[in-house]
């Protein structure tokens, strides 16, 4: 009886620890995908900045090509990039507490992961 509680227990751990891992992976795909747009966030505002506010440029919105100025899209860019890197602090943080969580979870179960 008590190899089945054991069993059963293992599996708890083992689902667990599997939880873990995924919601790890998952935030370093957000932090992926977030830091790709930041840099092409910072390319776009490297090129444009140099530029005469009245030079026509075109955004990408919603799938729709729409016609504005540099001067118009620079602040808008700048913003977005700014909200970009606010999301990246917060998904380390989000990631760095995750992982912490993790190691303690380990350390009170007392579980070693072995890889084969």
């Amino acid at each position: 009886m008590s190899q089945q509680v054991s069993a059963k227990k293992q599996q708890e751990l083992q689902a667990q620890y599997s939880s873990y891992k995924e919601t790890l992976q998952a935030i370093a795909q957000k932090i992926g995908d977030v830091e790709t747009e930041a840099e092409e966030h910072k390319l776009v505002l490297e090129t444009l900045e140099p530029l005469p506010g009245n030079r026509k440029c075109f955004r990408m919105i919603n799938g729709v090509l729409v016609e504005r100025t540099v001067q118009d899209v620079l602040p808008q860019l700048k913003t977005n990039a700014d909200g970009l890197k606010k999301v990246l602090e917060d998904l380390l943080k989000q990631y760095t507490t995750k992982q912490e969580e993790l190691e303690k979870w380990k350390r009170q179960n007392k579980i070693q992961v072995v890889t084969q």
